[in-house]
């Protein structure tokens, strides 16, 4: 009689993929107070207008304060297990070079497609904020709901990671780790908030325009560290954040 094989156990979820999940539920939750704020607080959300920043102190405050040091996180070259080496790949500490000699003619061809692709993603990312910026100038949205907008992005950034990414079918890249615009996703977030004149708003704007630019002149002068061919790190043996298991799944499939 013919033995059936058991099928192969699932590994482990990593340890920085609990937490990722940890950080959706979290912004999760922040979304909904938001939310109810909005119906409930509404006054609360004034913080956003002019300098009503230093009238006050609120809640407000401390989600700004967690959304600058997330972005500084972006900004300063980092060891750490717990902040995916997709969103640190940029900086000299977590480059990895390949052995062989390196193939240039290769890696050109690759940075500009994958720039190339990245800029796809750039203009129907600028078509959906001037629909932003076209509902608010017309009165149909105000300055509240633009803000509740981007918390609201704020959540699918880490959906993007964790479950399902639809830049990914225009990126085509294989996984987070390697994604060309991982850090793109406070500009993304918060260039919606150009719209609302304040300290709150435009600080974290001017924030994200700096990581962003940081992440696109580090792409254009040490583009071996964006590519698996020239950056060992990134290859799946290496891999230790384990974020997009559904994909890896289908590899070692």
């Amino acid at each position: 009689m013919e033995q059936q094989t058991a099928p192969a156990a699932r590994p482990p979820i990593s340890r920085i993929r609990k937490l990722y999940f940890f950080r959706l539920a979290t912004r999760i939750l922040i979304f909904l107070a938001c939310v109810w704020v909005y119906f409930n607080k509404r006054e609360m959300l004034q913080i956003l207008y002019g300098f009503n920043f230093f009238k006050q102190f609120s809640v407000f405050h401390i989600l700004w304060l967690l959304w600058v040091l997330d972005m500084l996180w972006q900004l300063i070259p980092s060891a750490y297990k717990h902040i995916s080496l997709g969103s640190q790949k940029l900086f000299r500490i977590n480059f990895r070079p390949i052995v062989e000699r390196i193939n240039y003619p290769a890696l050109k061809e690759y940075i500009i497609s994958t720039t190339k692709s990245a800029y796809k993603v750039f203009i129907i990312w600028a078509v959906m904020t001037a629909v932003i910026g076209l509902l608010f100038f017309t009165g149909i949205i105000d300055g509240d709901i633009i803000f509740l907008i981007s918390v609201f992005f704020y959540v699918c950034d880490l959906i993007c990671v964790l479950i399902w990414c639809p830049f990914r079918l225009i990126m085509r890249n294989r996984c987070c780790t390697t994604c060309r615009i991982f850090n793109w996703d406070h500009l993304m977030m918060f260039v919606p908030l150009a719209f609302i004149p304040g300290f709150y708003t435009w600080t974290l704007l001017l924030m994200a325009l700096a990581a962003w630019m940081v992440w696109e002149l580090c792409v254009m002068m040490y583009p071996e560290r964006f590519w698996e061919m020239t950056n060992v790190a990134l290859q799946c043996s290496e891999c230790t954040d384990k974020l997009c298991t559904q994909y890896c799944q289908k590899l070692r499939g």
